[in-house]
């Protein structure tokens, strides 16, 4: 690239397009778009911006701009598409910017689908999907991800325990488990499908904890001595997964 490819920063800005991709395409942005590539990141005429749809890549395009639009045409494809590891993040869900930093985390850290679950103790009746998705984008954004998690509905937990598929492991943060002596038990689900499941502020109730625990797909996990809360929680359990038996090992790459 030439100097005129950068932005005054260094950094070539990225973009979620729910558009098609394709060399020669010429994309007029959304308003917010707009709004974000000319007057928070002031780009110019002539700058670039990667661009992606979770499906076709990523590719490389050049912005202009007029007094009342702004549009990218597109150079050509820099990254072909690829996809994520096979791992499902359930969680119960938190308030506003907790749950905004919980759901742009487990995007940084790979998480392909991110599912809330009702438990007793959630202290949220609703979720916003739209906005889930938002900050989804917006991490996928900002970490080079060509790739957008599946948000899935809310789901009742013994609604999700009764239809759990046996293929999938499912590891547990479970605050009162006995610190491990090794992994060897995390370790050893490289390479299946997963999921990791958090519970809420206050835990699970007990009857909760007792049907997890009698799955045959449950794999129980302590995160250590102290009591954290529910988006620590997650953060640190995703990234015990990635590093053992995630895309972060060698084998997975």
């Amino acid at each position: 690239m030439t100097d005129s490819d950068t932005t005054r920063s260094g950094r070539v800005r990225r973009l979620y397009l729910d558009v098609v991709l394709k060399a020669g395409a010429v994309i007029e942005l959304e308003r917010a778009q707009q709004h974000y590539v000319r007057d928070v990141v002031r780009l110019r005429d002539g700058d670039h911006l990667k661009l992606f749809n979770g499906r076709d890549g990523e590719w490389l395009g050049r912005l202009e701009f007029d007094r009342r639009t702004a549009r990218v045409t597109i150079d050509g494809q820099a990254r072909e598409q690829d996809t994520p590891g096979d791992l499902h993040f359930l969680f119960a869900p938190l308030k506003h910017a907790r749950l905004d930093y919980l759901v742009q985390k487990a995007t940084e850290l790979g998480a392909s689908r991110l599912c809330p679950v009702m438990t007793k103790r959630t202290a949220v009746a609703r979720v916003n999907l739209k906005r889930m998705r938002a900050n989804a984008i917006e991490a996928a954004e900002q970490c080079g991800l060509v790739w957008v998690p599946e948000i899935s509905e809310p789901v009742r937990f013994d609604r999700l325990v009764a239809d759990w598929p046996a293929r999938r492991a499912l590891v547990f943060a479970d605050e009162v488990a006995e610190p491990l002596d090794n992994y060897q038990e995390i370790e050893a689900l490289r390479g299946k499908p997963l999921a990791l499941i958090v519970g809420p502020e206050g835990g699970f109730s007990e009857a909760e904890r007792s049907t997890l625990l009698g799955l045959a797909a449950t794999t129980a996990i302590s995160l250590g001595p102290r009591i954290m809360r529910a988006d620590t929680a997650a953060v640190a359990a995703l990234t015990l997964i990635q590093a053992l038996c995630g895309d972060w090992t060698l084998a997975q790459r």
